[in-house]
């Protein structure tokens, strides 16, 4: 069977693909420097697809949906509702809590320290500032976003007052979460490149 014909397989062949690539060119210096590579490349792996799905959901989906509904003849933003954004949303919550939990084991592995980062101790302020706004979007996507898009796309039971005012908080709180991606990515790229303070 192909692997480039299915979501699951098309993951694993690219897994199997860079370990055999970390393997061949990679140091052969024992678990604990092998340890935070593999961490690293999880974080950005689940960081991509998060950040990556929040921009498509803020710059592409949402300026769509509205184009579809305000086009009278067109098709309207059925398709999109039922069929992609469901799993767009799923792919997107998931996405930010294994890019969360991924993101805390890199400070544990580097010797950041998820404590000190929080802290915002002395040389890890940087990472540490990129880590509490990573945090507050997964807060925004798993208490704001989410519940609200139930309502929006009709996975929850909501009234016509409760789907309108779900659509300005969902729509709100994902703009911001672009919005903090920006510093957070600055915080995160910085700090592993030298940019601490």
């Amino acid at each position: 069977m192909n692997p480039l014909k299915s979501i699951p397989g098309t993951i694993a062949l690219g897994f199997v693909i860079g370990v055999v690539v970390l393997l061949l060119v990679g140091q052969k210096t024992g678990i604990g420097n092998a340890l935070l590579p593999l961490t690293v490349w999880l974080h950005v792996f689940f960081g991509i697809i998060w950040v990556g799905l929040l921009y498509y959901l803020n710059f592409v989906q949402v300026p769509s949906v509205a184009q579809a509904a305000a086009d009278t003849g067109g098709p309207g933003p059925a398709a999109i509702n039922k069929y992609v954004a469901p799993r767009a949303l799923l792919w997107f919550r998931w996405g930010a809590v294994f890019t969360w939990i991924t993101g805390a084991a890199v400070l544990e592995v580097s010797g950041f320290g998820l404590g000190k980062s929080f802290m915002l101790a002395e040389g890890v302020r940087i990472i540490g500032i990129g880590a509490w706004l990573g945090t507050i979007m997964l807060f925004n996507v798993w208490v704001l976003i989410w519940p609200n898009q139930q309502k929006i796309l009709g996975l929850k039971q909501a009234t016509a007052e409760e789907i309108a005012k779900a659509k300005v908080v969902a729509l709100m709180t994902s703009r911001t979460n672009a919005l903090l991606s920006i510093p957070m990515l600055l915080c995160m790229v910085g700090q592993m490149h030298g940019l601490s303070f």
